[in-house]
């Protein structure tokens, strides 16, 4: 019996940990660019139409008896704006103004900003005086003091040290400008990881009634791709913004596309299914830690003491929020397997037939 529970845990967590892996490499081919000039609006409207294409095949191969209601077509359309369109869109930005491993220290806060959005649906539970529920509430808050401590503490840098004496000598206006760009970056990161939280609850919804993974990311992609198209053709009517030119751009919308909004998103819809919207968006500090190792040996990015600090105060109050869970969820499974002492009296006093 616990060798079965042991397989079937292993299944959901080596597919999130190849996950994060793939959409580390997402991130950085994202990056590098975005620092070329190429649209980002245009990025994120290309790679839904990849996914759409690759899988739309297989949601006709694998699940064309499933009949799809209308109220499922105007949640996933929902799903798409907020969980795909708009948390990209975000994403893209905040990553423009900041660095790849910047901007994933924040995708951390995912998992807490799930929890926090699953307490009004009831999918989560906090019962303040027991340790599990004060472990909850004291990871929720490390997690955003992390948040706040990457905002607004830079530090030196780790890597090369020489250059934060040369950084001292830079001009005040210039700090300034470095400042606004890191606080404007990070609010729109924030906001993007709000969005992608609200995405994770929204699909343990979806795969309820709809339990096709194809079908919904297939749909998914077409919706994203529809809605980011007439963004970028509100905010840019340039046709110009669309060419994307270059062996490394074609490979990022390509990638992005086929793996990013493809494989992965299915990869989780079935995760979210199997375990629930915590446990996986658990493994997001991964990704911060593979883009961190890519973004420093690939961009040559500088690693600061103010990313460490935060990233560690973020990722360890996530881990001591789910600690907290997971104890509250062995207290519930005792009290469900202790037998009623009224069930029991009644066994005893009643006579046997």
């Amino acid at each position: 019996m616990m060798l079965m529970h042991c397989h079937e845990l292993c299944k959901p967590v080596s597919m999130m940990i190849v996950v994060n892996l793939a959409l580390a490499f997402v991130n950085i081919l994202l990056k590098k660019v975005l620092n070329e000039g190429v649209n980002y609006m245009s990025v994120v409207t290309y790679r839904q139409v990849i996914s759409f294409i690759f899988m739309a095949p297989l949601a006709c191969f694998y699940e064309r008896k499933h009949k799809l209601e209308v109220p499922i077509i105007c949640l996933l359309f929902l799903s798409a704006l907020i969980g795909v369109t708009l948390s990209q869109c975000l994403f893209l930005l905040g990553l423009g103004y900041t660095s790849a491993t910047f901007a994933c220290a924040f995708l951390n806060m995912v998992p807490v900003f799930t929890f926090i959005m699953a307490l009004p649906f009831g999918i989560e539970k906090v019962n303040i005086r027991s340790k599990g529920g004060k472990a909850k509430v004291l990871g929720t808050c490390l997690s955003i003091g992390g948040a706040l401590l990457l905002v607004l503490y830079k530090g030196m840098p780790l890597t090369n040290p020489q250059s934060h004496h040369l950084a001292n000598k830079v001009t005040s206006t210039a700090a300034t400008a470095t400042l606004e760009k890191r606080i404007i970056g990070s609010i729109l990161l924030i906001a993007g990881c709000i969005l992608w939280s609200s995405w994770f609850i929204m699909q343990a919804k979806i795969g309820k009634k709809y339990p096709c993974k194809y079908s919904s990311t297939a749909i998914l992609s077409l919706f994203a791709a529809i809605q980011s198209a007439l963004l970028n053709l509100i905010m840019k009517r340039n046709i110009a913004s669309w060419i994307i030119k270059g062996k490394i751009e074609i490979l990022t919308v390509i990638y992005s596309g086929l793996v990013g909004s493809g494989l992965c998103y299915v990869a989780m819809s079935w995760c979210v299914k199997q375990r629930g919207p915590v446990f996986t968006a658990a493994f997001t500090p991964l990704l911060q830690i593979y883009v961190a190792v890519l973004d420093f040996c690939i961009l040559k990015e500088e690693i600061y003491m103010g990313s460490i600090a935060g990233s560690v105060l973020v990722i360890g109050g996530m881990y001591v929020l789910l600690w907290g869970k997971s104890k509250e969820g062995e207290q519930y499974i005792l009290k469900d397997t202790q037998p009623n002492e009224q069930d029991v009296e009644c066994q005893e006093q009643c006579p046997k037939s």
